[in-house]
């Protein structure tokens, strides 16, 4: 039986429809209204409130801590200035992705690491013989994610921190109506954002200071279906669905390198050896399997196919998690993880993982659609994502 956040007695009297699912043994909202359409636009034309704080979060702290940090991740530990935030994977021996998350440096010796599966034990697991303490915070902080282009405006309006100096993938600290708060500007929505972290017997306190004085910029509470629709136009990964943990996989095929993810970019192979250097480095040399790719869905095509059938094209607003057989040649050469129209771009997009030799950017492919339980198939063609890149989501701060 899942349980409510530490701004559950705000979300539930917000959720009109009461649609809730489980996130991580919390409840979460999937939309407040009948339709998530507002919520979407408040995203990408306002600024909308999410409540986060299911993440897993976890304090790591001590002589050795950057040691820990730096044996566990993908990327240099050294290069990560304290306030800086590090999008990255981690991989087990094999050069397997484990899961992705952030990590935040506090200090010269204090981390903020998240993750959307439980990690403790993997992290306690390779914390052997170091000078480092382990602290699960997860139901210690709260997190509220504030995104959307007038998501600055907003924090200015209710926060005592720098805001307008504040940079992508950097952090602050600050507060709002009295309460301490950390404020990183990142997010799962591509757009400007921020996420706010905060102490949870207090998290109630800070959700109304932003949705008191948010009201004159439009803020708007938000849930799942809208920031899934919202992640894929940022080409942003969904563990369990686009990919699998190496350690709920069932079979060698459902494993993932960070490069068979897109993510050879947070892959630093010169640096001091991490779990799942030695395979990353000859998986470098050899070239990898699969990749995870974006796709345009040629919308003609799909009207054209619903037109034969005398029917108005059907497309869910939501992004859909089922997997979508795609094609070369009249070869299956890959699937669709997730699909979804985008509003902002007005495309059919989906994210991908595509065998190789077949992902390379510009590659033509078929991807599979059901009308009126009759297969077919329509041109697709592979992106180059994010599909949406606003020049706000790292641009200074106007306001």
């Amino acid at each position: 039986m899942p349980i409510g956040t530490a701004v559950h007695e705000r979300t539930f009297a917000l959720a009109e429809t009461l649609n809730f699912r489980e996130w991580s043994g919390y409840y979460a909202v999937s939309a407040y209204e009948t339709h998530h359409e507002h919520e979407y636009n408040a995203i990408r034309n306002a600024a909308a409130l999410i409540d986060v704080s299911p993440l897993f979060k976890y304090l790591v702290t001590g002589r050795d801590a950057a040691k820990l940090v730096d044996r566990v991740i993908t990327r240099d530990v050294g290069k990560l200035a304290v306030g800086q935030v590090y999008y990255t994977p981690w991989c087990d021996e094999h050069g397997k992705v484990v899961d992705d998350g952030t990590v935040t440096r506090l200090s010269e010796d204090t981390f903020r690491w998240t993750a959307a599966d439980p990690s403790l034990r993997w992290l306690t697991q390779n914390a052997t013989g170091l000078d480092v303490a382990l602290e699960d915070v997860s139901e210690q902080i709260a997190a509220l994610a504030l995104q959307g282009p007038t998501s600055a405006r907003v924090l200015e309006a209710v926060a005592d921190a720098d805001i307008r100096n504040l940079k992508y993938f950097r952090m602050t600290h600050g507060s709002i109506a009295t309460v301490p708060v950390d404020i990183s500007r990142t997010g799962y929505t591509g757009d400007l954002g921020y996420e706010i972290w905060i102490p949870a017997d207090r998290a109630v306190e800070v959700w109304d200071a932003l949705m008191r004085g948010g009201r004159p910029f439009d803020i708007r509470p938000t849930g799942m279906l809208a920031l899934d629709v919202a992640r894929v136009e940022a080409g942003l990964l969904l563990i369990d669905i686009d990919f699998n943990s190496s350690k709920k996989a069932l079979i060698e095929d459902q494993t993932y390198t960070p490069f068979e993810m897109g993510l050879g970019r947070l892959v630093q192979l010169d640096t001091a050896p991490f779990v799942g250097r030695g395979p990353l480095v000859a998986e470098h040399r050899r070239g990898h399997r699969k990749q995870i790719v974006g796709l345009e869905i040629d919308w003609i095509a799909v009207e054209a196919l619903y037109e034969a059938r005398g029917m108005p094209p059907q497309i869910s607003s939501s992004a859909s998690r089922v997997a979508v057989p795609v094609y070369k040649g009249g070869r299956q050469v890959g699937r669709a993880t997730t699909t979804t129209w985008s509003p902002v771009l007005k495309k059919l997009i989906a994210l991908a993982t595509i065998s190789a030799p077949y992902f390379a950017e510009g590659t033509s492919l078929e991807f599979e659609v059901t009308v009126e339980a009759v297969r077919h198939r329509v041109p697709a063609k592979i992106v180059k994502t994010p599909f949406f890149n606003p020049k706000r989501k790292t641009a200074p701060v106007q306001t």
